[in-house]
């Protein structure tokens, strides 16, 4: 009775949010960035017993260019955070982080000088995996997860990327200014 019956066969109305956010979150290209014993959950969840293919996930690039997902896996050195911070900066927009285990999320039971307490003050995450090590099963619910951020976003919204968060070294210059 409505429009639908008057539309021909094979044709689909749809948004542009819509059509570009199925694209995208069946096309995550991640780059992986272990650190420690979380790094070898996140390779066992890449494997074929777990198989991630089904998500389009099928590689980790070795290439921050060519990847629009971080997986920061395992604890982050004050020495590493710069690195981290340099290859998120590499990579293009839009792209997203998870952190996956106890040590990147806060610290961990890590609470000294060298470790970066929780990977957030390096770059902005949008999904955190509990655990220590968390399961391989916890690292898909935390990539479903992001499946659902990424349906809700908007082409005419600016990308997180360009509000910059604050790094160590920015708090030490702002604190000797």
């Amino acid at each position: 009775m409505g429009l639908e019956e008057k539309i021909p066969e094979g044709i689909a109305l749809t948004t542009v949010d819509t059509m570009v956010n199925w694209a995208r979150k069946r096309s995550i290209w991640p780059l992986g960035f272990g650190l420690a014993c979380c790094a070898i959950e996140m390779m066992s969840t890449f494997a074929s017993r777990f198989d991630v293919a089904r998500f389009g996930m099928e590689v980790m690039r070795s290439s921050p260019r060519q990847a629009d997902l971080i997986i920061v896996s395992g604890r982050v050195t004050q020495k590493m955070a710069p690195v981290l911070r340099k290859l998120y900066e590499q990579m293009p927009d839009p792209k997203w982080v998870i952190s996956m285990g106890a040590c990147a999320s806060c610290g961990g039971v890590f609470n000294n000088y060298a470790i970066v307490q929780g990977v957030d003050r390096v770059v902005p995450v949008d999904i955190y995996v509990p655990g220590c090590p968390p399961r391989p099963e916890q690292l898909i619910d935390g990539i479903l997860k992001l499946h659902a951020k990424i349906e809700k976003e908007s082409l005419r919204a600016k990308p997180k990327s360009a509000a910059r968060t604050q790094t160590a070294d920015d708090a030490a210059k702002k604190a000797d200014a």
